[in-house]
């Protein structure tokens, strides 16, 4: 999984840049990271909607629109991919709870 992840990141950081008639992906990215947040939110809810739905197959597909989005708006703000795994293995094994009490 982490590959699939590691190699649509390194896409879209690639495109950060090109020609915004070269890809979609250089299109989201030139419009800066305000409309990228924009999109992955409005991503965020289709997502929503089809798990209240419960058809799974169109959730399995809003769910990957929503990971395309997020690493877009990462890239916007230059986050690596990187830094947000390395933010989740901190918190294995931790309890959702304490780790939610701990940020206050």
């Amino acid at each position: 999984m982490t590959d699939t992840l590691s190699r649509l990141a390194a896409t879209i950081t690639a495109r950060k840049g090109a020609d915004p008639a070269s890809s979609w992906t250089a299109q989201l990215l030139a419009r800066g990271p305000e409309k990228c947040a924009e999109k992955f939110g409005e991503e965020a809810v289709e997502a929503i909607i089809e798990a209240v739905r419960g058809d799974c197959a169109r959730l399995t597909a809003e769910a990957a629109d929503v990971i395309y989005h997020l690493l877009v708006m990462l890239a916007t703000r230059d986050v690596p991919l990187a830094e947000v795994l390395a933010e989740l293995d901190r918190r294995e094994g931790q309890s959702g709870l304490d780790e939610k009490a701990a940020r206050g």
